[in-house]
């Protein structure tokens, strides 16, 4: 019932509806807009480089004769799929470390603050560029471990101060008085009454690890070729950016576009899961 709330509220909220428009949108054209393409991302066409927008290449080439097409929409999706795979590791881990730390208190509450404030200390952005080019040979999934593990840190300091008041509730007490064990308590009764904040905060994650990502790639610390993303274009794109602008603007302005849609997703969410809203 209260999802069927959130959801006409969220509805309600302009900016929200075109958040979501745009979204749908764009999901749509990097994984359906492919098949209309008379190019693979990696096909070369050697009659064709630097070639500028026209009916046969839609949207140029690249400098090897790449369709610039087929390729954005393939950094796009990698864009997604890191976005989305880092919001959920980031604000799943930032749920468990601070319901357990909050719930249980005393030194293992002590121990994970205590690393809690080491992480947030580290000077993020030069760890993950030392460690990233030791990494060329691995999957790009340790790329995507990586930003999740400096992502995390804040909510958890917020879930852990919230976890705090819920471990008093009457039906937390009630679970332990039951003898639940306490790990069930916490993913049953600690976790789900967070919802609305690990909501907001998975859907703002999303556009910050793709931000992140377009920024590590962009100096190469992030995707390796052969394959690519929006921030490997964007990197190469900004060489020729006066003379072949169609090599920048289309990679950059997808990136703004989906940034912007699930910003403004994350704020409508923001309001709609807010009870004190008047959107």
């Amino acid at each position: 019932m209260r999802s069927k709330v959130v959801f006409r509220r969220l509805l309600r909220n302009k900016q929200a509806r075109y958040g979501l428009l745009a979204l749908v949108v764009l999901v749509a054209l990097a994984y359906v807009g492919p098949f209309f393409g008379a190019y693979e991302w990696t096909d070369k066409d050697f009659m064709s480089f630097l070639s500028a927008p026209g009916a046969d290449h839609w949207w140029g080439t690249t400098s090897i004769g790449q369709d610039m097409y087929a390729v954005t929409l393939r950094g796009m999706q990698k864009s997604i799929i890191i976005g989305l795979l880092v919001a959920l590791i980031s604000t799943g881990l930032a749920a468990l470390v601070g319901a357990f730390a909050g719930y249980f208190g005393g030194w293992p509450d002590r121990l994970l603050m205590w690393g809690v404030d080491l992480l947030l200390v580290l000077p993020s952005f030069l760890i993950i560029a030392i460690i990233s080019p030791r990494l060329r040979e691995a999957s790009w999934l340790w790329f995507v471990v990586l930003l999740a593990a400096f992502s995390w840190m804040i909510t958890s300091r917020v879930v852990r101060s919230m976890t705090l008041s819920l471990r008093e509730r009457e039906y937390v007490l009630a679970a332990v008085y039951m003898g639940i064990p306490r790990w069930k308590i916490i993913l049953r009764h600690i976790v789900p009454n967070l919802s609305s904040l690990l909501i907001i905060d998975a859907t703002l994650n999303v556009s910050g690890a793709i931000i992140g990502e377009a920024a590590l790639s962009f100096f190469g610390f992030g995707i390796q070729p052969p394959d690519v993303s929006l921030g490997t274009l964007i990197a190469e794109g900004s060489r020729n950016a006066t003379g072949y602008p169609w090599l920048f603007a289309f990679p950059a302005g997808l990136l703004v576009a989906l940034v912007l849609s699930v910003n403004l997703i994350g704020d409508g969410l923001r309001d709609a899961l807010d009870p004190g809203s008047n959107s």
